[in-house]
């Protein structure tokens, strides 16, 4: 940071929209000056292409003059510079400050703004800048400030209220102020945008995974996974056609890789999180990424048992390690052979992997009153410790972040400084040397962001081995440097901007470097099994099937159809049980007519148009369930909305009886006829059988 004569500026950070001192508003109206002058460095003469990828550039320094500084009442903007798709601008103002001397009560108000017009709410935008004022004399110095902010909706402008006093910014000798103008410049480098339109697989060819809001660490661990190609084409090759899909955890792996592999969009997780019963942000809090990664492996294992893809995570992940206890003074020991599958290094206390790898297979010395019961020796003393005898292709090395603190009686995190190389070799932590060096390429990089008490996830990855990396934070993928990757995530003191740093990392992937071209093979879709291509295309198709009818499910309504077969069988005095009947559901779009539904009901139903007849059910006021008349003169031409009012509409459909040798139905005059529905009761079995129904005069008399 840089100081004007000596003088520190100790305000913090705010928002411009945060209230000075003297309950104003500090942002006051956006207005930009006719007279102010804007530079994009690095931005001209770009073709239509060229400048769409310049848009989602990670960082850019742009440059604003303000004319007739002196005079400045109101608020002034810049025109927007595009970093990672987003229109950012520098802001100023004068602010005034209620707690300062008479004589710099006036102070530059100068803030970074990020994506001010837009109306949605739900983007978010991570980044860091440099505010400077630019010194107009050549060997003037400038005056700099830096910022951190997660820009969003509602705190979409980050800066200091009280940047410079207004009184040296305009003293002549500062070289602050030329002809009453004042240059202000700012860099800023930003994260890949979350909640806005962000193409990860055009900007780096591949996608990311959604959040849950309780995966934590799981989304980061999977895309690590997906990129250990050789697992990857084992899992699609896993016989799954069997599987349950709600609780098969292979099969949802497979389902996740494909999609990662394919989509254009972010993928979802929610199938895979149901198969293993990990629903609830607590049920993850329960366990860690090391935890996680055993539960997948171990299912995926099992599930390769016999099959042409046997042994694949054995021969990827387990090394050996011998562990011991050998006495001192007396022939007397034992040995273990043990396969591990990861390695738990300490993080407290060393500066980076080989120390940690040197404290692993420290001896410890068994002595006092901690000696060893050596048999028929008694106690003795002795040396325990372990050896590694063989380390696997792709080597999981976690790291200890979280450790119990005995005085806080609580879980904190370990935020120290801790080194990892690019290039690791780890020959001298073997009893022997293998065939081939035990020198191995960093692949993937997990991150954690905050204290143990929650924060964020991400994952770095060398996709390719090559070098060249990729940030994974949930939705979105972006492209990162080495420095970014590797050198960012060590842990320790952020000494510029004077806080803890807590960004740090807790889980590296290695690749033996011999391993590399095998364990990164190439994955193409001949590599995925045919019967797995197709059953994730159906539950494609019926997933969107169902997107489709819950998005047009306000378009259409149900109609029951009841016949005469429904009838048989009831033993009450109504037509039908209602909550015992067995309908017959037809869903049909609300602006249908009568017309077209009979043409369907009649084909559906097998009988011709004009042997069939609608007769809609209404509940009367002492809730007997009765058919009513349509008027079909009237009626064929209105809607099935119109019809049934709102909710279900219950029809009974009377066909020709087929023993009648009918071609229609007879025809029912609405204004002399009677439909009469008959049912006879038998006194020595106690119960009613239905007979059928007639039409009848109205105005008729029953014979006995």
């Amino acid at each position: 940071m840089n100081h004007v004569n000596g003088k520190r500026e100790d305000e913090e950070m705010d928002t411009s929209t945060k209230e000075d001192d003297d309950g104003q508003d500090g942002g006051g109206d956006i207005t930009v000056p006719v007279n102010g002058e804007f530079t994009n460095i690095g931005g001209a003469n770009q073709n239509d292409e060229e400048m769409e990828e310049d848009e989602s550039r990670a960082e850019a320094t742009f440059s604003f003059i303000i004319e007739n500084i002196s005079k400045m009442k109101e608020s002034t903007l810049s025109p927007s510079c595009m970093v990672r798709n987003l229109p950012w601008k520098i802001m100023a103002m004068q602010r005034i400050n209620q707690n300062a001397d008479k004589y710099n009560q006036k102070s530059l108000g100068f803030f970074l703004q990020c994506n001010a017009e837009s109306e949605s709410t739900s983007w978010s935008c991570n980044a860091a800048a440099e505010l400077k004022v630019v010194n107009w004399k050549p060997d003037g110095e400038d005056f700099v400030r830096k910022i951190q902010h997660l820009f969003y909706s509602k705190e979409n402008d980050w800066g200091y209220s009280h940047f410079l006093p207004w009184n040296e910014l305009l003293d002549p000798d500062k070289g602050y102020v030329e002809d009453d103008k004042v240059h202000l410049e700012v860099f800023v480098k930003a994260d890949a945008p979350h909640g806005v339109s962000w193409d990860s697989k055009k900007h780096t060819g591949f996608v990311g995974l959604k959040n849950q809001g309780a995966t934590c660490y799981m989304n980061s661990l999977l895309q690590t996974l997906f990129f250990t190609n050789k697992l990857r084409k084992a899992v699609y090759l896993m016989p799954t056609e069997s599987d349950d899909p709600a609780k098969s955890v292979p099969l949802a792996l497979q389902r996740v890789f494909f999609e990662l592999q394919f989509s254009d969009k972010p993928v979802g997780t929610k199938k895979l999180t149901k198969s293993f019963g990990w629903e609830t942000l607590d049920t993850f809090m329960q366990h860690d990424v090391q935890e996680l990664c055993r539960v997948l492996l171990e299912n995926v294992e099992s599930k390769m048992k016999g099959t042409c893809v046997e042994g694949t995570i054995p021969k990827l992940f387990e090394g050996k390690m011998l562990s011991y206890i050998k006495c001192k003074h007396v022939d007397y020991g034992s040995k273990k052979e043990e396969a591990f599958y990861d390695i738990q290094l300490n993080v407290k206390g060393k500066k980076n992997v080989t120390e940690s790898f040197k404290d692993y297979i420290k001896v410890e010395s068994l002595d006092g009153d901690n000696k060893y019961d050596a048999g028929s020796f008694s106690l003795q003393e002795a040396e325990k410790g372990v050896i590694f005898l063989s380390f696997p292709p792709v080597l999981h090395l976690h790291l200890l972040r979280f450790m119990y603190d005995p005085a806080a009686d609580a879980n904190v995190k370990v935020n120290d400084r801790f080194e990892f190389p690019e290039r690791l070799n780890l020959d001298q932590f073997l009893s022997k040397k293998e065939k081939t060096p035990a020198v191995y390429i960093l692949h993937a990089v997990l991150v954690h962001s905050g204290d143990n008490h929650g924060g964020h996830y991400v994952v770095y990855i060398n996709p390719k081995g090559d070098g060249k990396w990729c940030k994974f934070d949930d939705d979105v993928v972006s492209r990162c440097s080495r420095q970014e990757a590797i050198d960012h995530n060590f842990g320790g003191h952020d000494e510029d901007i004077s806080v803890k740093h807590c960004t740090n990392a807790y889980m590296l992937v290695y690749i033996r470097e011999s391993c590399m071209a095998d364990v990164l093979q190439p994955v193409a879709e001949a590599d995925i099994a045919q019967t797995l291509k197709e059953r994730l295309a159906e539950e494609r198709r019926m997933e969107a099937q169902k997107r489709r009818e819950r998005s047009e499910a306000h378009l259409y309504m149900n109609v029951q159809i009841l016949t005469e077969d429904h009838f048989y069988g009831h033993q009450g005095t109504d037509l039908i049980d209602l909550e015992k009947v067995n309908f017959r559901n037809f869903k049909v779009k609300k602006t249908m007519i009568l017309f077209d539904f009979l043409d369907v009901l009649a084909e559906n139903l097998r009988y011709p148009r004009e042997q069939i007849r609608p007769w809609p059910f209404q509940v009367r006021q002492n809730q007997t369930f009765r058919p009513t008349m349509l008027d079909l003169d009237t009626d064929l031409n209105k809607t099935i909305h119109d019809l049934a009012d709102e909710g279900t509409w219950t029809v009974f459909i009377e066909t020709v009886d087929p023993e009648s040798n009918l071609t229609r139905l007879p025809e029912f005059n609405k204004d002399s006829d009677v439909l009469l529905f008959l049912k006879m009761y038998d006194p020595k079995t106690k119960s009613i059988s239905y007979c059928g129904h007639i039409y009848f005069p109205i105005a008729g008399r029953a014979c006995k």
